[in-house]
């Protein structure tokens, strides 16, 4: 039995705060190369003799060979001010002279509340905007209480805001947030009026940089991840709040696939000194392979037909790499177009982890030059190997 349109979860408001410091590509590929020199230096058993500035030239060549590229990542915004110089003794995490590896997972964890803290104040500035319900997500940073509930506890709104918590999902986690969300505004009581659940993302991947790893893989994950916060709201249909200003996505359809034999291609744990990333040269092929039939069926799930519908459709792909966006656009036969607005965020902030795919939403949903009616097809990947999609359309 298809779910009345009206039932149907919205998704609007989209609101974002920037991190504290933002660099070109550039600047930040160079300052990673000395940040390995230096672990390096710590690491010698001739510490005194080592050749620095030639240990940063070749990994400033492996970054630009291994990584990503100032013309694919123009700038990536950071909340950790180690970025910001090179006066290793004074390091919050990255005091690589005495710690090669950098601080230990206490310390990071500790900056990543204050930041996140922060981070939620500012998303949300007014004193009386509780939400039914506030979803937070987030793979970069744990504690208890979090963030949201403190806001909660300091708004005084315990009474009308429950928290629940969205971890450790990794660069797809919106479309499980909106799978509970859909559900929370599905399930409120009729008496509750237009119930609005808000779903909030803090993602400060650069506390997990690795100093002392210098492998490719680690090479790739460290040019790639930028930081990001992004709130927005989930409403049903038949409950948005009369006279609501603005655009909206409708969610058609949901779906999510773990890939066979693929637990191996990605990973994310936690380790001694912050979080570690596996990630296999296999995931954008096994990505490739399964797109046409995922996104098939994303489609019949909402009554349409992806063949017919494709042409003039647009396409939300997390950024997980410029290479990501590439296998889906040539699996799927999409236009450059078709895939601009993936491209435009990556270039802009770089890969923000679960953060990512909620700034393209609010770029189209705030895109002048996209009409109303237009499906809205989203697609991210994480641990698992999982594939995980949206259809959408803009109201």
């Amino acid at each position: 039995m298809t779910r009345p349109s009206s039932f149907r979860p919205h998704v609007l408001d989209f609101r974002m705060t920037r991190p504290a410091y933002e660099a070109p590509q550039s600047k930040t590929l160079d300052w990673i190369a000395h940040l390995h020199a230096e672990a390096e230096r710590s690491r010698s058993a001739d510490a005194a003799g080592f050749d620095a500035a030639t240990f940063h030239t070749r990994m400033r060549k492996l970054l630009y060979r291994y990584g990503c590229s100032p013309e694919k990542i123009a700038t990536r915004g950071y909340e950790v001010a180690d970025s910001t110089h090179t006066a290793w003794g004074e390091m919050d995490i990255y005091d690589v002279v005495r710690r090669p590896e950098g601080a230990g997972s206490h310390a990071r964890t500790q900056l990543y509340a204050r930041i996140v803290e922060s981070a939620v104040d500012r998303l949300y500035p007014d004193s009386d905007d509780a939400p039914g319900d506030l979803i937070h997500v987030t793979c970069t940073g744990y504690a208890s209480p979090n963030a949201p509930q403190k806001l909660v506890a300091k708004r005084g709104w315990g009474s009308r805001t429950r928290v629940t918590n969205a971890y450790h999902m990794g660069c797809y986690a919106s479309l499980p947030a909106l799978r509970i969300a859909g559900g929370f505004a599905a399930s409120a009581p009729e008496s509750s009026g237009p119930q609005r659940v808000d779903i909030v993302h803090n993602e400060v991947c650069t506390l997990h940089l690795r100093p002392a790893d210098h492998s490719p893989e680690q090479l790739v994950v460290q040019s790639l991840f930028g930081d990001g916060h992004i709130r927005y709201s989930v409403v049903r249909g038949d409950r948005m709040a009369a006279g609501s200003a603005g655009s909206s996505l409708e969610v058609l359809s949901l779906r999510e696939e773990i890939l066979a034999d693929s637990t191996e291609a990605m990973a994310w744990s936690v380790s001694d000194h912050g979080m570690h990333m596996t990630l296999t040269r296999e995931v954008p092929g096994r990505i490739a392979a399964v797109a046409r039939d995922f996104s098939t069926a994303l489609f019949a799930e909402a009554g349409l037909d992806f063949a017919r519908e494709r042409p003039r459709s647009l396409f939300a792909i997390h950024p997980g790499g410029p290479k990501v966006i590439d296998v889906m656009q040539q699996a799927l036969e999409l236009s450059a177009a078709q895939v601009a607005a993936s491209r435009d965020v990556l270039l802009r902030y770089g890969n923000m982890s679960s953060a990512t795919l909620p700034h393209i939403w609010m770029n189209l949903v705030e895109a002048a030059d996209v009409p109303a009616g237009t499906l809205i097809a989203s697609f991210a990947f994480g641990p698992g190997l999982t594939a995980s999609g949206a259809l959408m359309v803009k109201r």
